[in-house]
């Protein structure tokens, strides 16, 4: 018999760790959706979307046994959305775009749960230091940008890019804490400090 209380519709392990930090008791099942944006679509409608698009996809696969948490996180610059790179070329141009300029990283949230259905999103503003392309590559060949939005992971090597942060560092890694377990009490649903 599971202890989980929510099962969380995401795969990564950034996700994971963030909500057992909360003290959260969850299962993973991933959701397997288009993440492609939509024609002039709003990167804050596209991580919407996305979320509530995983959660409740994942929640109707299990009939509705658990309450559902679904997140999406992108990075804009300009307005434009910037997703995983599919290979060196384009995550060596998004990270020299990135260069010198403050971008926005959008998370957002979704929980389904019987009850009812409810998305948020957090925006944080992140500033990078000036990076040349010999650093681009050589940042690529680690291997850590494949797998990130923007080509990059502030919680990993990337981190030494970022000179200033306005916002939610946990967003910028995946899901937002203070909004997520604000999120979760709403519906019942406890974390570390309302199990107590």
């Amino acid at each position: 018999m599971t202890t989980a209380t929510v099962i969380l519709a995401s795969a990564s392990p950034r996700r994971t760790q963030l909500l057992a930090q909360l003290g959260v008791p969850h299962e993973v099942i991933s959701a397997d959706i288009c993440e492609d944006p939509e024609s002039d679509e709003h990167p804050l409608l596209y991580t919407q979307r996305l979320a509530m698009t995983k959660a409740e996809q994942v929640f109707n696969a299990v009939s509705g046994r658990l309450p559902v948490l679904g997140a999406d996180t992108t990075v804009t610059l300009n307005g434009t959305i910037l997703g995983k790179p599919a290979n060196e070329e384009e995550a060596v141009q998004m990270l020299l775009a990135l260069s010198g300029q403050t971008h926005e990283v959008i998370t957002s949230i979704a929980l389904v749960h019987p009850e009812g259905r409810e998305v948020c999103s957090v925006v944080t503003e992140v500033e990078f230091a000036e990076l040349s392309y010999d650093t681009c590559q050589a940042y690529w060949r680690t291997g850590e940008p494949a797998d990130k939005a923007g080509a990059y992971g502030i919680q990993g090597l990337g981190g030494v890019f970022v000179r200033q942060l306005r916002g939610s560092y946990s967003a910028v890694v995946g899901l937002p804490l203070f909004e997520t377990a604000a999120l979760l009490k709403r519906y019942h649903l406890h974390t570390w400090q309302t199990a107590l």
